[in-house]
């Protein structure tokens, strides 16, 4: 199992939109970048675990955790020339973008704030806390995820 910080605006998609999803699962879609891509379709397994991170607002944070329900699979909705995440060069025969389903998991009562994590030495390597750390999915190592989860009372810790 390893362990992964998913980043969304949360006026896009939130742990509440998660949360209330058929099922409580949906599908992670809509990610353009190459290095998020090959995580999404090369690393991210079933089972791995998420801290669900909220970014683009005041403050950005933490806001719980998912569980990955669905390996990479190609991302359908760049071959969909009505939907927003379409891209013309992106070939159903050859995918360049792929996505993961996601399933919630937990909201946190207590939401970390980036602040928050950039207070405590023990995240100092984490990648988010990282200059350029702006992928929108990043590993993050089995102890940084324990530490977080803790520092957010969470009620579903892992393992």
């Amino acid at each position: 199992m390893k362990f992964w910080l998913f980043k969304t605006e949360p006026d896009v998609f939130s742990i509440d939109t998660l949360a209330s999803s058929p099922g409580k699962t949906a599908p992670w879609e809509g990610v353009r970048g190459y290095g998020a891509r090959n995580y999404l379709r090369d690393e991210i397994k079933k089972k791995d675990l998420i801290l669900f991170y909220h970014s683009s607002c005041k403050p950005p944070h933490v806001a719980g955790l998912a569980e990955v329900v669905k390996e990479g699979y190609p991302d359908h909705f760049a071959f969909d020339k009505k939907h927003k995440y379409y891209d013309p060069k992106s070939d159903p025969q050859k995918p360049t973008w792929f996505m993961v389903d996601v399933k919630f998991k937990e909201k946190f009562s207590r939401p970390i704030s980036l602040e928050e994590l950039r207070s405590h030495g023990q995240l100092k390597g984490m990648v988010l806390l990282q200059p350029g750390g702006r992928l929108s999915i990043q590993p993050v190592s089995e102890e940084q995820f324990h530490y977080i989860c803790k520092l957010a009372g969470a009620k579903s810790l892992p393992g």
